[in-house]
């Protein structure tokens, strides 16, 4: 038996299902494909839902990954955003994002991107706090 044979044949999503939201028209181009941009904020969205749990308050963004897209999502499909922890520190809390896309016509789940995103606490004046575990 070789080391390959233990490989999933059909890659499927990794950490916590952070957010699911639907590719609306108002965030496509004039092709109906979404803005790389509008992704990244959904990544960070479904980040910080995650990161905000690990904390137990308020955090804020303070890095991002470089991103390759593996292809275009189109409008009316289903956007989801796992998170994996990959660190948590004194103050802060580093992920990675993935998205999978699943089109109305299909239950297939493809991969989009992913890409780390690191928060740090904040307390309510916006300075960095620890972690409380």
């Amino acid at each position: 038996m070789s080391d390959y044979d233990d490989m999933d044949e059909t890659p499927q999503p990794t950490g916590e299902l952070a957010l699911q939201t639907i590719a609306m028209p108002i965030a496509t181009n004039a092709d109906g494909d979404v803005f790389a941009g509008w992704l990244m904020s959904q990544m960070d969205l479904g980040g910080s839902v995650v990161a905000q749990d690990i904390a137990h308050g308020r955090v804020t963004t303070v890095a991002t990954g470089s991103m390759v897209f593996l292809r275009p999502v189109p409008k009316g499909c289903q956007v989801r955003c796992y998170v994996d922890i990959l660190e948590v520190g004194r103050s802060s809390i580093k992920t990675l994002v993935e998205v999978w896309l699943k089109s109305s016509f299909s239950d297939e789940l493809m991969k989009v991107t992913e890409g780390e995103f690191v928060y740090v606490a904040i307390d309510e004046n916006g300075r960095t706090r620890p972690i409380e575990v």
